[in-house]
Formats: structure tokens, C-alpha cells, sequence
């Protein structure tokens, strides 16, 4: 596992990528500086990774999961119900990898709003 660092204006969230195909290929284009789009309580932002569907992809995860949107080259955080959610679970548009998650509580991506700025990077190893 890699651990990351999620900046936002005010805040950032530490997170752990696993080790499937595509968490590597991120690894290896970090840092990124992006603009956020939210839908519902879900953020993402294309980032420079071109990476098939993963067996195991999936639209319904957990509150905290990191994933990565195929069809959109997006790193996704998810966070709550989007407005296909079913339940009070996170439902992606369509399967995602999945690629990691956030450590700790998430309540502070609640503030975060369309066009916020964004970088991940690798986190510092102490």
C-alpha cells in the first residue's frame, strides 16, 4: 500500500492506495493539481491515467472509497449518496476501479464545491 495525500483549500485528507494496476499507474503521474466536479456526495476530477475497467469494478462502495471512473479517466472520492444512490450508500454512474481509501472521516468533503482546487500527492514517509 501507498499512503497519499488529498489537499483541499483548508484541509487534507490522508488515504491509502492498494496495490491494483491502475492505484500504480497513478503513483506514477503524482503530484497532480486539479479542478473538482461534485455530484451528490461524490468528487472527481480527470486525471492523466488511461486504464481499463479492473475485474472487481463495482458502482455501489463504501463512504471513504477511492476510485477510478474508466469512462471519465477520473480519480473519484466518495463520500455519500449521489443522486443514483438507492440507499444512504455511495452509487457510482458506472463501475469504477477500485483503488483505495481515505483515512478518518470524510465531513469535511461536504465543503468542497465545483471547480475547488485539488492536488494529490505522495505523502511523506516518516
Amino acid at each position: 500500500m501507498k499512503r497519499i495525500l488529498i489537499q483541499f483549500e483548508g484541509f487534507s485528507l490522508p488515504a491509502n492506495l492498494n496495490d491494483s494496476p491502475t492505484s500504480q499507474a497513478l503513483i506514477q503521474v503524482l503530484p497532480i493539481d486539479c479542478q473538482v466536479n461534485t455530484w451528490g456526495e461524490e468528487i472527481y476530477f480527470e486525471i492523466p491515467v488511461d486504464m481499463p475497467q479492473e475485474p472487481g469494478a463495482r458502482e455501489i462502495v463504501s463512504v471513504g472509497t477511492l476510485g477510478y471512473w474508466p469512462l471519465g479517466k477520473a480519480f473519484c472520492i466518495f463520500f455519500g449518496p449521489t443522486p443514483i444512490s438507492n440507499d444512504q450508500r455511495p452509487r457510482a454512474y458506472s463501475p469504477v476501479n477500485i483503488i483505495g481509501e481515505i483515512l478518518g472521516d470524510c465531513k469535511n468533503l461536504l465543503s468542497v464545491q465545483n471547480q475547488d482546487k485539488v492536488t494529490l500527492k505522495i505523502a511523506d514517509q516518516d
